[in-house]
C-alpha cells in the first residue's frame, strides 16, 4: 500500500499523520500521532484509523533531544509497525516568501531559500526546516514536498498586498503575505459539501487557535487576510500581540534600550493573551479563571475579532457567511457566542442549541448571515498537495516556484 507521511513540526513537538491513497483520489488517515516534550520529557503517542491507541511511550531526554531525533524515532516506529510503501513526505512550512506560491519538491537549494525567511517566522520556520534537513541527510532518495501557509493568499490584488512604503521594499519581498493558508484552503474546499448555498459567496473564515487570523473568501478565493509580512499582525494570539503601532517597536528600541532579539522574544513569546492576563496563553485556562485580568484578556480577544470581522466584511462589500475553525473556533462554545454577539450589526444571530452541539450550522433561523463551525484539516491538505507535486513530476511538468 502506497502512503504519504505528513509532518507538522513545532518548537517542542512533532505532529505526524500517515495517509493511504484511495481509489477515488483522496486519502484515508492510517496513523495520527505526535512526539511531545522534545528535549525535556519526550513522549511518542499515536492512534490508528479507528482511533485505536497504537503507542504511548516516554523516552529519556537524551534519546530525543531535538526535532531531527524526533523524526528519526517516529519514522523508525512507523517503519517497524506500518506495512506501507512510503512514497513521499509532505511538510507544513509557514513562510514561503515571494519565491514560493505553490507546493514544491524539496531540494537543498529550496531549503537554502527558505532559510532566508527564518527571521520572519522565528517560532515556526526553523522547526519546519529541521525535519526536512534530517530526512535529506538520512533518506535523500525519498521525495519531500514543502506546502506553504502563505501560498493560498498569493492571488491577492495589489491593494491588499502592498504596504505604503517605497516600491523598492515590495520588490525585496516586504509585502502582506497572510498565513494559515492551508487551513483556509481546506475550508474553501469543504464549503461546497457542507454549505453549497454560500460556497461561492462572501465568507469570512476565522482560524482561531494559539495562532489566530481571519480570511475573507470570495468565490472560494482569498482576497484579504488579517496577517501580513509576519505572523505577528492582526488578531491577538496566545503569545503574540496582533496589530501593533510600528512606533511601539521604535520606542522599545530607542527609549527602552531593548535589542532587536529582546523585542522579538517579547512579541513572539510574552505578549498576546499571556501578556494581557499574566496567567496563561490558553483560552481554556482563562475561561476557568476568576481573575479579572483573565476576563479582560478574553474580552480583548473578542473585541479585536469583531473589529477585524468588520474590516473583512468591508473588503468583501458585504457578508453571506462566517465560519469558525481551529482549536478555539471549533471547541469553545462561549467564545463563538461572544464573537457572534459582536457581529449582530451585520444581522448575525446564533442558535444556542446548535452552537452547543458544534453545528455545523449554528446561526439562528432569522440570521441574515449563515454561521458555521467546520473543523479544519491542514494535514489532509498537505497530503493532497504532496500527491499533486509527485503527479506533476511524473508527467514531466516543470516546477514553478512563484505563484
Amino acid at each position: 500500500m502506497d502512503a504519504i507521511l505528513v509532518v507538522n513540526a513545532g518548537s517542542s513537538s512533532l505532529k505526524f499523520q500517515l495517509f493511504a491513497a484511495r481509489a477515488d483520489g483522496d486519502f484515508d488517515c492510517l496513523v495520527k500521532g505526535q512526539v511531545d516534550g522534545v528535549g525535556t520529557r519526550p513522549r511518542l503517542k499515536a492512534e490508528g484509523l479507528d482511533k485505536t491507541p497504537l503507542i504511548d511511550q516516554t523516552f529519556p531526554p537524551e534519546k530525543i533531544p531535538d526535532l531531527p531525533a524526533a523524526i528519526h524515532e517516529a519514522g523508525d516506529w512507523l517503519r517497524r509497525t506500518q506495512k506501507v510503501n512510503l512514497i513521499a513526505v509532505g511538510h507544513r512550512v509557514v513562510h514561503g516568501g515571494p519565491d514560493f506560491g505553490r507546493p514544491v519538491r524539496i531540494t537543498s537549494e529550496v531549503v537554502a531559500q527558505l532559510e532566508r525567511y527564518v527571521s520572519l517566522a522565528p517560532l515556526h520556520q526553523p522547526n519546519n526546516l529541521a525535519p526536512i534537513r534530517a530526512l535529506l541527510d538520512r533518506r535523500p532518495e525519498l521525495p519531500q514536498v514543502a506546502c506553504f501557509d502563505t501560498a493560498f493568499h498569493r492571488d491577492h490584488g495589489a491593494l491588499a498586498d502592498y504596504y505604503a512604503l517605497p516600491e523598492r521594499f515590495y520588490k525585496e519581498g516586504v509585502r502582506r503575505y497572510g498565513f494559515h493558508g492551508l487551513s483556509y484552503e481546506y475550508i474553501a474546499q469543504r464549503l461546497p459539501h457542507v454549505a453549497p448555498e454560500i460556497a461561492k459567496g462572501r465568507v469570512i473564515v476565522a482560524h482561531l487557535g494559539s495562532g489566530a487570523s481571519m480570511c475573507a473568501l470570495s468565490n472560494g478565493r482569498s482576497i484579504e487576510s488579517t496577517l501580513g509580512f509576519t505572523a505577528l499582525d492582526g488578531l491577538v494570539m496566545g503569545t503574540r500581540p496582533g496589530q501593533l503601532d510600528p512606533g511601539v517597536v521604535l520606542y522599545l528600541i530607542a527609549e527602552k534600550g531593548m535589542s532587536p532579539s529582546a523585542v522579538q522574544d517579547l512579541f513572539y513569546k510574552e505578549s498576546g493573551l499571556k501578556g494581557l492576563s499574566g496567567l496563561s496563553n490558553d483560552v481554556r485556562e482563562l475561561e476557568k479563571s476568576a481573575d479579572s485580568k483573565a476576563a479582560f484578556a478574553l474580552e480583548y480577544f473578542v473585541y479585536r475579532a469583531g473589529l477585524y470581522a468588520g474590516m473583512l466584511a468591508a473588503a468583501l462589500r458585504g457578508l453571506d457567511a462566517f465560519v469558525f475553525t481551529a482549536g478555539i473556533g471549533e471547541n469553545s462554545v462561549t467564545m463563538r457566542a461572544r464573537i457572534a454577539e459582536t457581529l449582530a450589526w451585520l444581522g448575525v444571530t446564533l442558535d444556542p442549541d446548535a452552537n452547543a452541539k458544534r453545528g455545523p450550522r449554528i446561526s439562528g433561523k432569522d440570521s441574515l448571515v449563515a454561521v458555521y463551525v467546520i473543523p479544519t484539516n491542514e494535514e489532509l491538505m498537505i497530503a493532497r498537495h504532496t500527491l499533486e507535486v509527485l503527479s506533476r513530476q511524473r508527467q514531466g511538468e516543470p516546477e514553478k516556484a512563484a505563484g
